[in-house]
Order: C-alpha cells, then structure tokens, then sequence
C-alpha cells in the first residue's frame, strides 16, 4: 500500500546523477539507462503494494475487513504500475522532460488510496498514511508546478473523504492482531519515506560533487581554449587579449610596457631537412625553455607558425634588449643534437616599448619592423624600434 523508489539509494543516485550530467551526444544510451531507472522504481513499486497487501491480509485475517481486499488492493496497484511500465517500455515518457510522468503516477497511486479508503473506511487511516509516501516520492522528481498540482488534486480528493460524506474513518487497534498490523502500517510507511530521503540525501551529494567535476573540467576547458596545443604558450586570441590588458595596465599606471616579437632562425629549412616531427620537438623545447627563463608577470605566447610574442610588462627599453639578448644566448647554446647531429638553433627578435600614441596594431608592426630588421643583420640578433 505503497510507493516505494527503488533499491541500493547510493547506487542509483549514481545513475540519476550519470544521467542528469550526461551530455546530449549519448541520447541513445541516455534512453537505455533512464529506461533501467524506471524498470528498478516499478519493481520497488510492486514491493512496496505486496508489502501493503500483506498488512491488510492481517487485518482481513481478524476479520476488520473483507478478504478481498487486500486482493483487489495489490491488483489494482500492479494496474497502474504495469500500465506505466508498458508505456516506459515503449519510450511514451522519453518525449517529456519528465520521463517518468510523475504528476501522472501520483495522480494514479493517489486515486487508489482514496478509493480504497471511501471503500474500506474502517482501515482509512491506514491509506492516509501513504498519502505521505506517496509525495515523499514525487519530491525527488516534480518541480515547483508540478508540486502546487498534484498538492491541489490531494486537497480536492481529501475535501472530498471528509467533506463530502460521514464515513468514520478509523485505524482498528481493538484486538493484538489488529495492534501489530496497524503497527506494521506505520514502520512500513516510515520506513519506506526514510529509503526515499535517503536516496534524494545521496543523490544530492553525488551531484554536488559532480557538479564540483565539471566546474574544474570547465577551468580546464578554459584553459586549453587560451593555450596553444603544440608549445603550451598562450595562443594568438589569447596573447592578444592580454596584449590590450597590457597596454591599458601600463598607461592607468604610467609605467613602461615592452613587447619583444620573436623568430625562430630558419625554421623552414628544419621543418624540410628533419621532417614536422622534429620541428614541432624543436617549437615545444623552445617554449620551455623561454618560460623558465622569463619572469612570473611575462606572457609568452605564439604569434604564429615559428613567431611568438613576448610581453614585458614594467620593462624598460634597455632591460627588456638586455632580456631577450639573455634569452637568445640561452636558446643558441642548448645542445639541440639530440634531435639531430649538428643541429643548431638561434633566434632572432624585435624589441620595442610602448609609445603615448601606439595602439596594439602600432606596438605590434614596430616590433614586426624591429624583427624585419635583425633577420637583415644577419639573424641570431635582438633589433630595437
């Protein structure tokens, strides 16, 4: 004479929750799995109506009721239930965002209640009582409108029993029999809300912790969208963007802002003579070696192809040349045989530093000039603008 969800809470919040969080791209496997949760809360269902059955058995054994009661009662639960099921079977709720038509379930569990209490009054209070497992229930499932309908339905029905006729509605406890099922009615009741707050208790946590999953995996998403997948550098939308941040930084604070655009010395030839696999080796090993020689405040980030782009902010003019003349003695003297005998690698780069009148395009083609200038002295040099 009730409403049971299903079995093992911990186990299936984990797969509400699976299926809560899951992604649209897996709506097939979505569907199988929702379509489980539905098959587990209809055999609780049916559980939970023997159970029931089993206490009115009780009752008709003293005989307070009829014995087909108790009969039509687990018969007329296992309708609604097999009607449900065969409707899930056949995908009707998977059409809905509730899936498990659940104003419809109560509707349905809560018709019969009060059926079988306008029916059988002597043993009313007993159907009352799932009333509040029956909501306890659709708390897991309705949303706020969902809530205020089904609530008015209930409050009709029961305006209905007490209102609308003198049924003395009773809960029998004359004799031990009757004591021990009337008993039995309530730990059932009871026992069955504190499954269900148990399930909603565990699944609320599995959410908030899936929900902390998929915040860290969203920062991680940002930051793969600012990085370029290659060197692990800021990409060209990234460095850009804070290039901007830079230049209004450097002019609300007047300080001194330097850009330093950097070339990697002949990097077409290593690409042709040692093949992509290589260059790109050659790429990642430089980027790491610039960021473990710049300092924490400096972006680095790739510009394009074998170009990276260098923010110094608060750098002077003659630090930030002494800087990048620092980082090119470093990338010349790396032992870059190991990729290929004799293979040498050098930069060369365009240092020049903020202007009043300079806006990004200015800052970057002054520093493009500055580079265009140290490859036509020879590469493996640092120019200034």
């Amino acid at each position: 004479m009730s409403t049971a969800a299903t079995s093992f809470p911990e186990r299936n919040a984990a797969k509400v929750a699976d299926l809560v969080l899951a992604p649209e791209t897996t709506a097939p496997e979505v569907r199988a799995r929702r379509a489980r949760q539905r098959r587990q809360m209809y055999i609780g269902q049916v559980a939970s109506y023997s159970l029931g059955a089993s206490v009115l058995l009780l009752y008709a054994y003293d005989g307070t009721i009829s014995m087909g009661v108790p009969s039509l009662f687990w018969l007329g639960g296992l309708l609604i239930i097999g009607t449900f099921t065969v409707l899930s079977e056949a995908g009707f709720g998977d059409r809905f965002e509730d899936h498990y038509l659940t104003v419809y379930q109560i509707s349905a569990h809560m018709a019969l209640q009060l059926v079988f209490l306008l029916a059988v009054p002597t043993v009313g209070v007993a159907f009352l009582a799932v009333l509040f497992l029956i909501f306890a229930f659709g708390t897991l499932r309705m949303t706020s409108s969902q809530a205020m309908l089904t609530w008015g339905l209930a409050t009709c029905g029961l305006v209905l029993v007490f209102l609308g006729s003198d049924l003395p509605i009773g809960l029998p406890v004359a004799t031990r029999l009757q004591r021990t099922a009337s008993m039995l009615c309530f730990v059932l009741v009871i026992g069955q809300c504190a499954f269900l707050g148990l399930f909603g208790a565990t699944l609320r946590k599995i959410l908030y912790r899936r929900s902390i999953e998929l915040k860290a995996a969203y920062r991680r998403i940002e930051e793969l969208a600012e990085l370029d997948e290659l060197t692990g550098s800021y990409n060209r939308r990234c460095i850009m963007r804070l290039l901007d941040a830079e230049i209004d930084k450097s002019r609300q604070a007047s300080t001194p802002c330097a850009i330093a655009l950097i070339d990697l010395d002949w990097f077409k030839r290593i690409n042709d003579a040692h093949g992509h696999p290589v260059g790109d080796e050659v790429l990642r090993t430089f980027a790491i070696t610039i960021f473990a020689n710049i300092r924490t405040a400096d972006s680095f980030g790739r510009y394009g192809g074998e170009e990276f782009l260098l923010l110094l902010p608060d750098t002077s003019g003659d630090a930030a040349r002494h800087m990048l003349e620092r980082l090119r003695g470093i990338v010349a003297d790396l032992d870059w045989s190991a990729f290929s005998p004799g293979m040498r690698v050098t930069i060369s780069a365009g240092v020049v530093t903020l202007r009043d009148a300079d806006t990004a395009d200015t800052f970057l083609a002054r520093a493009d000039s500055a580079l265009y200038s140290a490859k036509a002295q020879g590469r493996n040099c640092i120019a200034t603008s």
